[in-house]
């Protein structure tokens, strides 16, 4: 049993947080989903370092460049097709969780990050142009981003939650995504086929906490010392109570009750550390042909 499968007993997922050609056309990501690894995300960011940094690229970029596509135009071209392709990959594993896990995850242009309405049109275009059930959109957590999340959960349409940075953040972000999923049951919505990921930047939190910190330390406040290092795990411990309170208690139950049969949507959390992997937790998991299954994060930082 290697590394990850032990951290899989432990009801946790380790997701990539990188992408590149030649890892997929090479079968180095399909061994990696068999040493356990059930999950990717990316973004424009690493795609960018990706198509820039190596010539696996260099085959499709004529091709596209001599059609007349715009760079963003191509940019997209690219990341789609490798998107689907890491999604076809993890397909056994979201098949196999009954899509719990399993899913290969693309960040939204930024520039539409402070644009609801950006937000939902360019949310619904990338995942019927993603055409897989186990990938998700990202969207940033930003005020626009909100009522966004809500809208897109209501279209059926999976989440993954990115740049939430504040515990207030998170409940709004909760909040809209539990308003999302009444909503697209009121339409008749098959709540199975609905998932969703909040995802802390925690390795960030420690970094602008830990620059007052030290700050402090400088001018002679050795009392801070001890908590360098501390702040991100401290919010994601408070965070994941309150992912716990919400999704795995009481009340989250009563509303699933009033949903009737249907099987309810997973949920998640999970941490996000650069430029390594992703984990979660696995909360409660009912049976399926009840409510489904809720996820929650594993928060430890430094995970590469």
């Amino acid at each position: 049993m290697n590394a990850i499968e032990r951290v899989q007993e432990r009801g946790q997922s380790i997701w990539l947080d990188f992408v590149r050609r030649g890892i997929i056309r090479s079968g180095e990501f399909k061994q990696m989903v068999a040493s356990g690894i059930t999950g990717l995300t990316a973004n424009p960011s690493i795609l960018e370092k990706a198509i820039v940094g190596s010539d696996d690229y260099d085959e499709a970029l004529p091709a596209l460049a001599n059609s007349g596509k715009t760079p963003e135009q191509i940019y997209e071209s690219l990341a789609i097709e490798d998107i689907r392709q890491v999604a076809d990959v993890l397909r056994p594993v979201y098949d196999r969780s009954g899509g719990a896990d399993g899913f290969a995850s693309l960040e939204l242009s930024p520039r539409v990050a402070y644009d609801t309405a950006g937000t939902i049109s360019e949310g619904r275009r990338l995942f019927a142009a993603l055409e897989r059930p186990n990938v998700m959109v990202k969207v940033p957590a930003t005020p626009q981003g909100i009522p966004a999340i809500r809208r897109l959960t209501a279209d059926g349409i999976n989440v993954n939650v990115t740049l939430i940075f504040a515990l207030d953040v998170y409940e709004q972000v909760a909040g809209a995504f539990i308003d999302g999923l009444q909503d697209f049951y009121r339409r008749g919505g098959d709540l199975r086929k609905v998932a969703s990921v909040a995802s802390f930047f925690l390795s960030r939190i420690d970094t602008a906490v830990d620059a007052q910190l030290e700050e402090r330390i400088r001018k002679g406040d050795e009392d801070c010392r001890p908590l360098l290092g501390k702040t991100a795990i401290a919010s994601a411990r408070v965070a994941y109570a309150r992912f716990k309170e919400r999704f795995c208690g009481e009340s989250f139950a009563a509303m699933r009750g009033g949903w009737g049969a249907r099987p309810a949507a997973a949920v998640g959390e999970h941490q996000h550390q650069e430029p390594g992997v992703q984990r979660r937790d696995v909360c409660g998991v009912v049976d399926r042909a009840g409510y489904g299954q809720h996820t929650a994060a594993a928060y430890h930082p430094g995970v590469h």
